[in-house]
């Protein structure tokens, strides 16, 4: 059984609501008793059990206003205490009371474990507590079975009923300590984003412009800082948009991770609508592809252009990486590997064989290289291989 309710402040309103409830049934107990005095053979034993009924409401009200004190014990105890004060009323009232349908002395009072039980550890765990109890009642007036299954039908609603409604609390609450969440990390990347604004991007604008004017290493050094420039720009405006890359689910969007690797050399290109995937799929799935942009810049120079796209379909995330390069001799790959290089076979082939994708390399020398990556969005469904040149 889950427990939707335990330890959740959203469970806290319910619980003194019982509280109030029990009370309440206590004086409409007392209230029967006087009512129908006359039915009862030791009125004196009643008036004893109203009592037992108080002290016990005292002591449950105060142990169940600690959750850590909600324990199955004590609510086994809760719910063993009211079905043996509600089967005492066969020693005290008379038999022709029971079959003509008065109730019993507990009144109304032994609704409060049921609603216990179905606020701590949900519907089905109400629904138990109620059968005990109208088990109980059955056996208490039998003879009266109208009145009893009248009893057992509001018993399984309210277990029911508040059942449900604890559920419901605990995933509002869930919700709402999720957004609160997501507005203080928006809160933080928004401050983060600023500081940046005003030191690390304004220090990069600055080594760019003064390499180009320096000219010889130092443009190089420019370049690159104008590159890093343009990639954290992007990732800053992503921050400041205050759009959460983790979902309440743990899902994470590809394109946040895929896009800070954008420069001028590199185009991205991305769905416009978010690509949800499981946060270690798609952190493992970010690695191949930033593994393949960086072949792309040791095998091919710093000039190479790269291309990036991200497809999104409803079984299947591919993402293809295409490069203006000299391409793969025929064989060199295998000799890589061969001789230990793991950077194509282990970094981007192996995480995507890990993750239950594949990895597809395309290449004819002076037309480039095309590498495919493709990742069902159900961990463990084979993709067909396609064809690999080298």
């Amino acid at each position: 059984m889950g427990v939707p309710g335990a330890g959740s402040q959203s469970a806290e309103p319910l619980w003194r609501a019982i509280a109030v409830y029990r009370f309440a049934s206590i004086g409409y107990a007392v209230l029967l008793v006087v009512i129908h005095r006359a039915d009862y053979s030791r009125l004196g034993w009643a008036w004893v059990v109203i009592a037992v009924m108080t002290a016990w409401t005292v002591v449950t009200t105060i142990a169940y206003a600690h959750p850590e004190r909600r324990t199955p014990l004590l609510l086994g105890a809760d719910l063993a205490v009211t079905a043996g004060l509600l089967l005492s009323t066969a020693a005290l009232q008379y038999p022709q009371a029971m079959r003509h349908g008065v109730m019993p002395v507990t009144g109304i009072w032994v609704a409060g474990p049921v609603l216990a039980w179905a606020v701590q550890y949900g519907r089905r765990a109400g629904v138990i507590a109620a059968l005990v109890i109208s088990g109980c009642d059955f056996v208490l007036r039998s003879e009266a079975i109208t009145v009893v299954l009248n009893g057992v039908v509001l018993l399984l609603l309210a277990g029911v009923v508040v059942g449900h409604l604890a559920r419901l609390a605990a995933e509002v609450e869930t919700e709402r300590q999720h957004v609160i969440q997501v507005e203080a990390a928006s809160r933080e990347r928004e401050r983060l984003a600023r500081d940046i604004h005003d030191s690390v991007l304004q220090v990069l604008a600055l080594v760019q412009r003064q390499g180009a004017e320096a000219g010889g290493t130092a443009a190089e050094l420019g370049r690159l800082a104008g590159q890093q420039e343009a990639a954290l720009r992007h990732l800053v405006g992503g921050a400041s948009a205050g759009t959460p890359a983790a979902s309440a689910a743990g899902d994470v969007d590809l394109r946040a991770l895929v896009l800070p690797a954008q420069s001028e050399q590199i185009t991205v290109s991305v769905p416009a609508h978010t690509v949800r995937l499981k946060k270690n799929a798609a952190d493992e799935l970010a690695s191949a592809v930033r593994a393949a942009l960086d072949n792309v810049r040791r095998h091919c120079g710093e000039q190479a252009r790269a291309w990036v796209l991200i497809e999104d379909e409803p079984a299947l995330v591919t993402v293809t990486i295409r490069d203006d390069g000299p391409g793969i001799p025929d064989g060199r790959l295998a000799e890589a590997a061969a001789a230990g290089r793991l950077g194509v076979s282990q970094s981007i082939c192996g995480r995507l064989r890990d993750l239950g994708g594949s990895a597809a390399i395309r290449s004819m020398p002076g037309e480039g290289t095309e590498v495919e990556l493709r990742l069902p969005r159900r961990a463990g469904v084979p993709v067909a291989r396609l064809p690999a040149a080298g």
